[in-house]
């Protein structure tokens, strides 16, 4: 039976990495695999997922108007698709998410999402947050702090590496933005 899945983690713990991997099991074993990734996350060049370790694979891109159940509908009657892979998972919509779940109900593909839990300021993502009430099954990607402890927090840091308290949900970056603390040092970043 499908399952909707959720790897989450702060950033720089290798969610994209595993994914990657996991999408080449599959296509090792003859199996077809679909791989979608948010449109506007172009670091790598549009439709790239790709991992800090140097590998990475074509995706189909989405935007927050689109719809996931449709799209998925059509590669599934297209293409023999054993699994759905979903990279930064944070920036579904959650609508979106229900259309994940309705995909893996009525086509009985697996869904697996990989994505950040909370932003900058600790507060939840609205895609993770619907991933997290509707998954049949969530892991969590583990990496670690400066001081050792898991890391589950993540600081925005300017140019000049000052922590930022405010700003958008949203701004695309990469090790020279976000650097992942355990809760109690993003604490004392923040001033929390």
């Amino acid at each position: 039976m499908a399952k909707l899945y959720f790897n989450y983690s702060t950033m720089n713990a290798g969610k994209s990495t595993l994914l990657l991997q996991a999408s080449y099991n599959y296509r090792e074993r003859g199996m077809g695999t679909f791989l979608l990734t948010a449109a506007h996350d172009d670091r790598a060049g549009e439709g790239i997922i790709a991992s800090r370790i140097g590998i990475d694979q074509k995706a189909t891109t989405y935007s927050p108007d689109d719809d996931l159940y449709r799209i998925i509908e059509k590669r599934t009657k297209e293409t023999p698709t054993a699994c759905v892979f979903v990279d930064e998972a944070q920036f579904l919509t959650p609508d979106q998410v229900w259309q994940l779940a309705r995909a893996v109900d009525h086509w009985n593909v697996p869904v697996m999402c990989y994505g950040l839990r909370v932003d900058f300021l600790g507060n939840a993502f609205p895609g993770s947050a619907v991933l997290l009430a509707l998954a049949d099954e969530m892991r969590e990607v583990k990496t670690i702090c400066f001081c050792g402890k898991k890391a589950t927090m993540v600081v925005r840091q300017d140019g000049e590496g000052n922590v930022q308290k405010e700003g958008d949900q949203i701004q695309i970056g990469g090790n020279e933005t976000y650097v992942s603390l355990c809760r109690r040092h993003w604490c004392e970043a923040v001033g929390k």
